[in-house]
């Protein structure tokens, strides 16, 4: 693998790396594992072999991202994330991974520290889940949510600010506005920029 960088004590077993992904200090991809390029696997991280990370994804310290959970590009996992992927698991049932659940994490989401992404949900594209929540449902592009279990509390830019009441950024301008709600999931689109 040519422009990946490995710790010398990392491990990363997978062909399947981009260009400018490091791989730090008692972290470990395992083989068959896809990477894109310049992610940034931090100390102690664990990807499956059936995960999938896109195009600069963050993953912080001690993240584990289990089978069949993709992250799409420019998403951020804060240290401690844990995904799930098995809505029954006992340890003497010895499941294939036609049993499991699989998990999306859409384009520029963020999840904060410390938080659980329950399997079989889907995170919408630029959405933020506060450090310490607990993930069982679907989240809305650019939902802002926290707790156990996780509640939407508002919606976030593209930059990560909260919207406010006029689904205005405070920090660029933009104006977002709400364009649908299917199937429990709302749609955040940017309709214009303010100078």
């Amino acid at each position: 693998m040519t422009g990946v960088f490995v710790h010398p004590n990392g491990l990363c077993e997978s062909e399947t790396v981009g260009d400018g992904t490091r791989v730090w200090a008692f972290a470990h991809v395992l083989k068959g594992a896809r990477v894109g390029r310049d992610c940034n696997i931090c100390d102690g991280a664990f990807v499956e072999n059936e995960a999938v990370l896109g195009n600069n994804v963050t993953v912080k310290n001690n993240v584990l991202v289990f089978n069949l959970v993709t992250c799409e590009d420019d998403v951020f996992l804060g240290p401690n994330v844990v995904f799930t992927n098995d809505m029954r698991p006992r340890a003497h049932q010895k499941l294939g991974s036609d049993a499991l659940l699989p998990t999306l994490v859409r384009s520029g989401a963020t999840i904060g520290a410390n938080s659980v992404v329950v399997c079989g949900t889907v995170i919408g594209e630029n959405a933020f889940v506060g450090a310490g929540a607990v993930v069982a449902r679907n989240v809305p592009a650019h939902a802002f949510v926290v707790g156990n279990p996780a509640v939407q509390k508002g919606w976030v830019c593209r930059c990560a600010a909260r919207l406010d009441e006029s689904l205005t950024c405070p920090e660029d301008g933009t104006r977002h506005r709400l364009i649908s709600e299917t199937e429990g999931l709302a749609a955040v689109a940017v309709t214009e920029s303010t100078p």
